[in-house]
């Protein structure tokens, strides 16, 4: 590698300058350095040196093009004003549910305090079997006959067999009902004319249908009536709007907790037939097999399920215990 060296920068005033500066010279000469740059090598003073030498210096932020951060604010803009808009979508269905919730309870406030009342007597233990209301209970509780003597003591036996003959009398309603003990429901049983069923006018027939749940259950028409062969179909109510003048909307809102083995009573001209319930089951208001006379005699109860709705159909099925 060839070597260069440097000369000193003096000019003919240092040359003939005074003894102290002959040795300044001398001693600067005498502290070259060498450095290396490439395939040359140069011979430096000190402080020539430090300032040839590689300066390893902080490196300078690079700036962002105005365009790139006009880029990122709107970006960033644009991210706050999404969130904003999911927030307040989520906002909407809050408050709309919230609204939804409170008016379907006001709607259906008769059959779900029915089904609170339930819950808190079977929480208290105080579940009654008793197939009449608590109306009729406390008529029968009440009712004295007029213009009746009470019969005279008779301690003999024979004497007693005398006044009081044997009696083998069935009380029925004078009206068609169904009794179901489990849910302490006693109630009519209305009949619907099969005119508009023999004609396929269903708007008509399903017009008749809620004009008859105002005044009882229905027995559907076309179905087979106790004590014939076939499938017995009555359908009642759960639930319905608050402003129908109607007594008997939610009848059927405890029909759920009915179980297999619980008995169903249903008065038909003055009979009575006794059932068995065996199955029940939640179907699709599309599923009419339901209403099918075919198999064996049955009692089919219908109500909509959830309460307060009609998105599906509760059905409870009985067998009949008397032929």
């Amino acid at each position: 590698m060839p070597e260069y060296r440097l000369p000193d920068k003096q000019d003919d005033s240092e040359k003939t300058s005074s003894g102290a500066g002959k040795e300044l010279s001398h001693d600067r000469d005498a502290q070259k350095i060498p450095v290396h740059d490439g395939n040359i090598t140069f011979h430096i003073g000190d402080k020539e040196a430090a300032s040839a030498l590689p300066q390893h210096a902080a490196p300078a932020p690079v700036k962002k093009p105005p365009a790139q951060t006009a880029l990122s604010k709107a970006g960033l803009l644009s991210r706050l004003h999404l969130s904003a808009r999911v927030w307040h979508l989520l906002e909407f269905i809050a408050v709309t549910a919230v609204v939804f919730t409170v008016l379907f309870f006001i709607i259906n406030f008769d059959s779900y305090s029915r089904l609170f009342m339930s819950k808190l007597d079977q929480l208290r233990g105080q579940v009654s079997n008793n197939p009449y209301t608590q109306e009729q209970i406390q008529i029968l509780k009440t009712a004295s006959p007029e213009g009746q003597k009470p019969l005279p003591i008779i301690s003999n036996e024979q004497g007693t067999k005398k006044q009081i003959p044997d009696l083998n009398l069935s009380i029925a309603p004078p009206d068609d009902r169904i009794i179901i003990p489990r849910i302490g429901q006693n109630v009519p049983i209305v009949r619907v004319p099969t005119d508009k069923l023999i004609q396929r006018d269903w708007s008509a027939l399903e017009k008749q249908i809620q004009e008859a749940l105002r005044y009882g259950v229905v027995h559907f028409p076309g179905t087979a009536y106790p004590g014939d062969h076939g499938n017995v179909v009555i359908t009642g109510h759960s639930s319905y709007f608050p402003w129908d003048p109607g007594r008997f909307k939610d009848v059927f809102a405890l029909l759920h907790q009915v179980d297999i083995g619980d008995e169903v009573v249903v008065y038909h001209d003055q009979q009575k037939y006794d059932y068995i319930v065996y199955d029940k089951k939640v179907v699709k208001p599309s599923q009419v097999d339901v209403l099918t006379q075919e198999g064996e005699d049955r009692l089919t109860l219908i109500t909509c399920t959830p309460v307060g709705t009609d998105l599906n159909r509760l059905i409870v099925l009985a067998k009949p215990t008397t032929s």
